[in-house]
């Protein structure tokens, strides 16, 4: 029977009683396993003086943080159902998702509430199936439905905890339920408001699954260090950087900051993480930047592969390069959300970096395809996972491209009040429609050929919808149509433009332009702002259906 996520946190909460589990790099915050399960019960407290039953959706929209994961937790453990929401969208859009989620509850960092802040009377309209909104940073209420109740927070709670626990919390009082693996845990929103919002419905069974395969393919060891740099509200990073390591011991380290390079790699020198989870702008960028203007000299690449031991020296001499400036105790360098540039990958491979290559999607938990470093296949996206299966909707997987198809523990329920969207993404016969164009190979070894999906990833992980872009830019002056592409890893929006009988492009033109760019990226979260609008002479090629040609464009 697969082992349930809490069953994993039963077992090793206990056993790291003392050492630390949640940090804040740079930061304030941070707490041992105890003090963890201590603010996890404090906020359970806090759920019920509220009013929130078990049952209830709570919405989490906040920076990453030691305080969001405690959240987090404490959520799944009180028998809440967690809305994860980015932090990064507009504050009309995360109104939204929290009334569309039903949540009765918002947990809100303060850098959302600076935004997303308003009188009680404005929340109670604009929000009104909420009964409080609690602050992430410190946890006090910072909105109430309900006038008479005098709670403000956690620290109303501490009679109530001392009375349950006089001694405080001992490692004998860890019994997280775990005996329900199909019940709804957790709606994670893959975008904002465009459209019928899609939120992905995932039950303990399949984070417990995706569990499982981490602790199968990419072992850690109690007290190894991470680096949490990929956004919590996204599936791959709550997965790889929060659930997983922490359901081995693991200490996390979280950067409440954009992650830039400088950053980044003071963290990694501070931290020195054993895995690394990240998407292949980040080793793309290391490896052209620092590494190839050494590998693509001509005396380099007459030594990279010598004999007499010649080759295999400077090869791991740049190994060593790589292996410092990710912190020196670097066991696996997970990449995941698109495929790596082939030359960096075969530099990679070459030098036997612990690196390899997954596949997924928010609507699986988000694992699909993964396998141990060592049985890695180049071009690869890893093999179906445990409790998984695959096929290709063509004539033959092994020579013909198709759709990727899966099935099994990790597959989503569906989407929240969506049942349309439901329906069209699963097959008759319930196989779940990835939206990927792939083959696989006798070992089940998944190669991604193309995207049916228009998605793009940033520079963080984040999830970029370009339809929701071209969205509100065709509704400004001027404009007839807009396709959003990315170029060197910045959004370029093609426009074509209403010329309303003009012949050309006038500088008056061109004025508006530079205007609407304003106006749109003020509408945008930063990480998905346009940096330049590109005016197009011809009207987009269309198929039958009128839809625009999207592969032409870049």
């Amino acid at each position: 029977m697969l082992k349930h996520i809490f069953t994993y946190y039963n077992e090793i909460f206990p056993k790291m009683w003392e050492k630390p589990a949640l940090t804040d790099y740079n930061g304030e915050v941070s707490y041992t396993f105890c003090q963890l399960a201590e603010q996890m019960e404090r906020i359970g407290l806090l759920f019920k003086q509220l009013g929130i039953n078990k049952g209830d959706k709570i919405a989490l929209c906040g920076r990453n943080s030691s305080n969001w994961a405690a959240a987090y937790l404490s959520i799944a453990a009180y028998g809440g159902v967690i809305v994860s929401i980015l932090q990064d969208f507009a504050p009309d859009d995360i109104r939204g998702l929290v009334n569309h989620s039903d949540a009765k509850l918002l947990l809100v960092g303060p850098y959302v509430w600076k935004n997303l802040q308003q009188t009680d009377e404005q929340i109670a309209a604009s929000m009104p199936e909420l009964k409080a909104i609690v602050s992430i940073k410190d946890f006090t209420v910072i909105y109430i439905k309900d006038k008479e109740c005098i709670v403000k927070g956690i620290a109303d709670i501490e009679p109530a905890f001392k009375e349950k626990y006089p001694q405080g919390m001992q490692s004998s009082d860890i019994h997280y339920k775990d005996d329900n693996l199909d019940d709804l845990l957790l709606i994670n929103y893959t975008s904002g408001s465009t459209g019928a919002p899609k939120g992905v419905m995932l039950t303990y069974r399949s984070l417990s699954g995706n569990l499982y395969s981490g602790h199968t393919f990419l072992p850690p060891k109690a007290g190894y260090t991470l680096v949490s740099m990929l956004p919590l509200a996204h599936a791959f990073g709550q997965l790889a950087e929060f659930l997983f390591p922490l359901s081995a011991g693991c200490h996390i380290y979280f950067l409440a900051k954009t992650p830039t390079p400088t950053l980044l790699l003071k963290a990694f020198a501070d931290v020195h993480p054993y895995m690394i989870v990240t998407v292949p702008l980040v080793i793309e960028k290391i490896c052209k930047r620092s590494v190839f203007p050494v590998t693509n000299k001509k005396v380099f690449r007459s030594l990279w592969h010598a004999p007499f031991g010649i080759g295999p020296f400077v090869r791991k001499m740049v190994k060593n390069r790589l292996m410092k400036a990710f912190g020196g105790n670097l066991k696996y360098f997970i990449v995941g959300g698109a495929a790596v540039n082939e030359d960096v990958e075969r530099l990679l491979l070459d030098i036997h970096f612990p690196f390899v290559v997954g596949y997924g999607m928010t609507e699986c938990g988000p694992l699909i395809g993964g396998c141990y470093v060592q049985d890695f296949v180049a071009r690869s996206a890893g093999h179906i996972l445990p409790y998984m299966e695959i096929k290709i909707d063509s004539q033959d997987p092994y020579t013909q491209v198709g759709e990727i198809l899966v099935r099994g523990d990790h597959v989503m329920t569906g989407y929240y009040k969506n049942p349309e969207t439901t329906a069209a993404t699963f097959t008759e016969d319930g196989w779940l429609r990835t939206g990927d164009l792939g083959l696989i190979d006798k070992k089940q070894n998944i190669f991604i050929k193309g995207r049916n999906k228009n998605m793009i990833l940033g520079s963080a992980g984040q999830n970029i919808y370009p339809e929701e872009i071209e969205d509100k830019l065709n509704n400004m002056p001027s404009v007839a149509e807009s396709v959003v592409v990315e170029r060197e890893g910045k959004l370029v929006a093609l426009v074509f433009p209403d010329l309303q009988g003009e012949l050309e492009f006038s500088p008056s033109l061109r004025e508006i332009m530079e205007e609407n760019l304003k106006k749109l990226n003020e509408l945008l979260p930063k990480y998905s702002q346009i940096f330049k609008i590109e005016l197009q002479d011809k009207e987009f090629e269309k198929t039958p259906k009128r839809s625009i040609k999207r592969f032409l464009y870049k």
